[in-house]
């Protein structure tokens, strides 16, 4: 028999949604802030000739400055305020999660709940700031090694680029919170969907005038567009995928009534590390090509190394899969701990049918999320490959596919279903009101 909730859930409608106030604010508020986010693309950083750097962003957009340019929705392209989008958060997120595993102080904040929680925000600011400043170092240094993009090179070109571009990323981090405090999904994953969907149209039309063109093939692009397609409800099918193992609770009677007895489960996802492993990974094959941009007339060797390293290279292709691998592995154990795990089912006296509890039920559990992680990490691995083969094989005039697909569709579902909970929420408001009514007229 179905529950409640499940019955209120086939029962959603858009009459429902349109009475929904409250949700409406948080649609639009969400929406606000990303138009918000969007304007601030446009916006170039001061020093900048922008018609020099569009003809020097032309010549590199099938490589590294592609993929950057895709996950800031054009601020790259642009050389907007923007132009570092959110990436230094994230970097300092995955640091600092990755950095509870060793530190011990770390590890303590977090198990104080709330107040270490908080904490280990405050440090992820502070890192976010050191890494968008160090970056945006590089990107002055860059720009003023890459010809006549600067119309005034020198340290306070330099000073201003590093403000300006530490100042949007701030902005963007702050924007986020508040999307997730006031809106409606996570505010970090909606504005990186933001900028990778807003660039769709633009490359999509691109595609088909080169199409036109004779450029590109006609059946070349049906195979693109099949290909999004069959991506897409993989990735869907994927990410939904779980194993279910099934968790008995024994009878145990209180007075003279019979509680418990219940069966549940415990459901362990396929990818449980989501898109950190390919941005993680992603990031530190890009550290060969941040110091080369230091290092203007340095050592040959980093630029050969730099070189080898270029997007559809067999050593990037290689170490990019060993990375995604490595890194669902090293997130996976991070973010979920089979011990912790059994020692709750041992507390309130669950146990997995024919495996004894405690330490056998976390090496059980261990068992079954290897097993999973190792055909998660080989999924994922696949996805993002998708777009180095296309470029580098079949020329394909864009960047998309792979960790913009996943990032699209896991947001997506991410987003459907908390408007799903606040759809739900209301409505149970709505029931208990007719019900406190219902009572008052007896």
């Amino acid at each position: 028999m179905a529950s409640a909730a499940e019955q209120l859930a086939a029962n959603l409608n858009f009459s429902a949604f349109a009475k929904a106030d409250e949700l409406k604010k948080r649609l639009w508020f969400t929406l606000g802030v990303l138009i918000i986010y969007r304007l601030g693309t446009y916006i170039p950083i001061p020093g900048v000739d922008p018609a020099a750097f569009a003809q020097a962003f032309q010549q590199q957009q099938q490589g590294l400055l592609g993929m950057f340019d895709m996950f800031s929705g054009g601020a790259v392209g642009r050389m907007a305020i923007f132009a570092l989008t959110i990436m230094p958060y994230i970097s300092a997120s995955i640091i600092i999660q990755l950095m509870t595993a060793v530190n011990d102080h770390l590890a303590q904040l977090k198990k104080e709940g709330e107040q270490g929680r908080k904490q280990i925000t405050q440090y992820t600011r502070y890192l976010t700031v050191l890494l968008a400043a160090v970056q945006g170092y590089g990107i002055a240094v860059g720009l003023e090694g890459a010809g006549n993009v600067v119309l005034d090179p020198g340290l306070f070109f330099r000073a201003t680029t590093v403000i300006t571009l530490v100042g949007g990323t701030i902005f963007l981090m702050w924007l986020g919170e508040q999307i997730t405090a006031r809106g409606v999904g996570n505010g970090i994953s909606l504005i990186i969907f933001s900028g990778i969907v807003a660039e769709l149209p633009a490359a999509l039309v691109g595609t088909l005038e080169l199409g036109r063109q004779g450029a590109i093939s006609t059946l070349l692009i049906l195979f693109l567009l099949i290909m999004v397609v069959a991506v897409i409800a993989f990735i869907v099918f994927m990410e939904r995928a779980q194993r279910r193992l099934i968790v008995q609770y024994p009878k145990r009677q209180v007075g003279q009534k019979m509680y418990g007895g219940d069966s549940s489960h415990l459901p362990l996802k396929l990818n449980t590390a989501g898109v950190i492993p390919p941005i993680f990974a992603s990031s530190l094959l890009l550290l060969p090509v941040t110091a080369a941009q230091f290092a203007q007339g340095g050592p040959a060797w980093l630029t050969t190394v730099t070189a080898m390293l270029q997007h559809g290279t067999p050593l990037f292709i290689a170490l990019y899969s060993a990375g995604i691998i490595f890194f669902c592995f090293f997130y996976t154990a991070i973010v979920f701990n089979p011990e912790d795990t059994a020692e709750n089912l041992r507390k309130y006296g669950g146990f997995i049918p024919g495996i004894r509890p405690g330490k056998r039920t976390a090496e059980y559990i261990d068992y079954v999320l290897t097993r999973l992680t190792a055909v998660g990490a080989l999924y994922i691995t696949l996805v993002c490959l998708l777009p180095e083969i296309l470029i580098s094989q079949y020329s394909v005039p864009f960047y998309f596919g792979g960790t913009s697909l996943l990032i699209v569709v896991s947001v997506t579902m991410d987003t459907v279903a908390q408007i799903q909970s606040h759809l739900l929420a209301h409505q149970y408001e709505g029931l208990i009101k007719k019900s406190k009514l219902r009572g008052s007229r007896r």
